[in-house]
């Protein structure tokens, strides 16, 4: 089973970037297509990006498509979502998680989840 923790939020100015980090463990890192979700204040939790086992396929959801890059290194056992052009909607808790199964887009429900880190974007 595998455990996921994340790193990189913070506060940062409209227009601003950030790297989000998620290190894994427990697992065999490649076996699991890795993914982000966000949940703002008041708001269900939402899709954000998927990237398969070994970083062939991505897929995003449309509020971040161009500004969002995700990624991997499979032999660090990390995933990675680069933001950038952020806005003060894009204020959430970003959760990393994790899953065996592909899906394209919102409707992957992973089955691992990490414990989420704030981001926050001050107009």
């Amino acid at each position: 089973q595998v455990q996921l923790i994340e790193s990189g939020g913070g506060l940062v100015q409209a227009g601003g970037s950030l790297r989000l980090s998620c290190e894994a463990s427990g697992g065999t890192f490649s076996s699991y297509v890795m993914g982000w979700f966000r949940q703002g204040p008041g708001n269900e939790r939402d899709f954000v990006a998927t990237i398969s086992r070994f970083g062939a396929t991505t897929s995003y959801a449309d509020s971040v498509k161009g500004r969002f890059t995700v990624s991997r290194d499979n032999a660090k056992n990390m995933a990675y979502l680069q933001m950038n052009s952020l806005q003060p909607e894009d204020t959430a808790v970003y959760y990393c998680a994790a899953d065996r199964n592909w899906i394209n887009g919102p409707r992957w429900r992973p089955d691992y989840w990490g414990q989420g880190t704030q981001v926050t974007v001050a107009s």
